[in-house]
């Protein structure tokens, strides 16, 4: 009987995870520099800024006062959510928590590997092994086709700003792949997959492996707990099709 009476107190556990954020890193601490270029990514790439969590990264700011509550109001003026702050100075941190935000120490010196910013989902990545193919499209026109070679890995962001992004490698998890046009992923893809950014809803997330933490078509989404667990770890394609996400095994 009083196992039953201890069960039924249980209101919730404790679990280690590792969940896919994003990590804003700052160069400026300008509120208002941030709000510009905030305003022309979200005109480029809507589908992004959708109540996005995000990490702001204070790290490369040697500036020991923050007018941090003025960026995560510019932040929230275009659907990011900051959730957690990352380095900074002792003012910094009782900032962030007086503004009911998370702290996490700065990454140590010699293991720091700096994360692709939102600004990769329109800039292409040029230490990655990249090639651009033409392809023509039903008007004539034309769209850049980009190619990545290798593991998207976590806390990358890689991006096809006018075309489709193929991928020979895998996604990992907690990586994003972004493309105005379709996705090919040849391996496993357990990111997250945002295709049709600028609203194309003729895009499509193709894929050898499903494990994805998130599958997007212009602006429209499915989580992992969404997605039939018959078609998890198979290959698949999702396309929007009546007002919703269709996915469909290969073949």
């Amino acid at each position: 009987m009083s196992l039953n009476a201890d069960s039924a107190d249980i209101a919730f556990t404790f679990k280690g995870g590792m969940l896919p954020m994003t990590v804003m890193e700052l160069s400026s601490a300008d509120p208002e520099r941030i709000r510009r270029q905030l305003a022309g990514k979200l005109s480029q790439s809507p589908a992004f800024f959708q109540h996005t969590p995000v990490v702001l990264s204070v790290e490369k700011l040697d500036e020991p006062h923050l007018a941090l509550e003025r960026i995560c109001a510019v932040c929230r003026d275009h659907k990011l959510l900051p959730v957690a702050v990352r380095g900074g100075a002792e003012p910094v941190r009782q900032s962030a928590w007086a503004l009911g935000l998370g702290w996490f120490a700065p990454v140590e010196e010699g293991r720091a590997r700096i994360l692709e910013s939102v600004s990769r989902m329109i800039e292409p990545d040029v230490a990655a092994e990249t090639a651009a193919a033409e392809q023509e499209i039903p008007d004539g026109a034309t769209v850049a086709t980009r190619l990545y070679r290798g593991t998207v890995r976590s806390g990358q962001q890689v991006s096809a700003a006018e075309g489709d992004l193929v991928v020979i490698g895998a996604v990992n998890a907690g990586a994003e792949v972004l493309a105005a046009g379709s996705i090919h992923v040849y391996g496993a893809l357990r990111g997250r997959a945002l295709a049709g950014i600028h609203g194309n809803t003729h895009a499509g997330i193709y894929c050898r492996e499903l494990e994805a933490e998130l599958l997007s078509v212009a602006g429209n989404y499915k989580r992992l707990e969404d997605i039939d667990s018959q078609l998890l770890g198979r290959g698949v394609e999702v396309h929007f099709i009546k007002e919703q996400l269709e996915i469909k095994p290969l073949g």
